[in-house]
């Protein structure tokens, strides 16, 4: 048998020993370590360039002491240099102040006291604020003192108002009118107050009849003294007031009937014949007073006597003015007139009868077509 080789004597042959290897690692290695897997040619080009560019430098990386299976040192990654980032003057920094702490020689931005000019430079670029037409108005908040105070106002306002129509209400106008029949007979004047109802004027206006009759003047009207207020009708223009309103109603409400005629001219406001008693103190003046002293109410309706009651009423008709001074005294007569309701049932299919129409509150008289009570559109409507 041939004689096999000792396990103790030396092999033929020889094992490189890694301490007579070169260390510094070329550029095909770095460039193995550098790539893995597949990369673009331009990647794969940038690093081969780099690893002969540290090649050529002889700059070795430093060793990371672990060994590799086969008893060499790793080779570890080159260390790139980290460039410092220049910091341009005048310009905005956003950098924190780690950039500032890591870098030895860093300069400092100039302070505002060392530029005036590039100062003065901004301040004229910047635009000064305008006001914005497109933002609405708002509100002030209301506080509850606001509130009370407002409310309080309100309710002022409110009685004293009331208080003004209550006086409006006792302020006397004349009211002419005409008996109707089938022509217009001479009716007279009746002095009203703004507040009275519709039918205590035909009341009054019944006793101006009965009295026309016992004298001989009224043709037709010997039993009006023996009628009742229900039998008579108030008309004014084409339109028949019903009992029940007041003529300050018409007045407040300036009411209108066809082709827009004002039923009730007459005015909702204080006038020269408003008792000056009666109306608050911001609003009585001495222009609007009636003429002569101003009658004192007595201090109470419960506990007065006759002579007050007598002497109140005496000082009130003096200071009365005339009639021809009273909103009304010269209106048309025609435009009001008295009308017996049973000679109107007889003649109501009879022209102008048959225009009448009772006054409805909810209708707007001023448009409209006027119709006969089958439907049929007057000729004269508009």
């Amino acid at each position: 048998m041939a004689d096999t080789p000792d396990s103790n004597s030396p092999s033929r042959t020889s094992t490189p020993n890694p301490r007579f290897t070169s260390q510094a690692p070329t550029a095909e290695d770095l460039l193995k370590e550098q790539t893995v897997g597949l990369v673009h040619l331009s990647d794969f080009r940038k690093r081969r360039a780099e690893a002969l560019d540290l090649v050529s430098r002889d700059v070795t990386p430093a060793a990371s002491g672990a060994t590799t299976p086969d008893g060499r040192e790793s080779v570890a990654k080159a260390v790139f240099k980290k460039r410092k980032k220049k910091i341009r003057k005048g310009g905005l920094s956003f950098g924190g102040d780690e950039e500032e702490g890591d870098g030895g020689t860093s300069s400092t931005a100039p302070s505002r006291s060392e530029t005036p000019a590039a100062d003065d430079a901004t301040a004229a670029i910047k635009k000064r604020l305008k006001p914005n037409s497109s933002v609405a108005f708002q509100p002030k908040a209301q506080t509850k003192s606001a509130l009370q105070r407002e409310a309080h106002l309100k309710d002022a306002l409110r009685k004293e108002y009331a208080q003004i129509q209550e006086a409006v209400k006792q302020t006397e106008f004349c009211l002419p009118f005409v008996f109707y029949d089938g022509k217009n007979a001479p009716g007279g004047m009746c002095r009203m107050k703004k507040g009275d109802f519709v039918w205590l004027f035909l009341e009054r206006a019944r006793k101006v009849g009965a009295e026309k009759a016992a004298t001989g003047d009224g043709r037709g009207m010997k039993d009006w003294a023996r009628i009742s207020v229900d039998d008579l009708m108030l008309v004014r223009g084409d339109l028949i007031i019903p009992h029940h309103y007041d003529f300050h109603y018409f007045m407040v409400n300036n009411s209108v009937g066809y082709k827009n005629v004002t039923i009730f001219h007459h005015s909702a406001e204080p006038t020269a014949a408003t008792p000056n008693h009666l109306l608050p103190t911001s609003t009585a003046s001495t222009d609007d007073a009636p003429v002569g002293p101003t009658p004192k109410p007595p201090a109470s309706k419960h506990l007065t006597t006759a002579a007050d009651r007598q002497s109140f009423a005496e000082a009130v008709l003096v200071t009365r003015l005339p009639d021809s001074e009273l909103e009304g005294h010269l209106d048309d007569p025609a435009a009001t007139k008295v009308v017996d309701r049973r000679w109107y049932e007889r003649n109501k299919h009879i022209y102008p009868a048959s225009t009448w129409e009772e006054f409805d509150s909810t209708r707007d008289y001023s448009k409209g077509t006027r119709k006969d009570g089958e439907g049929n559109a007057y000729f004269f409507s508009r």
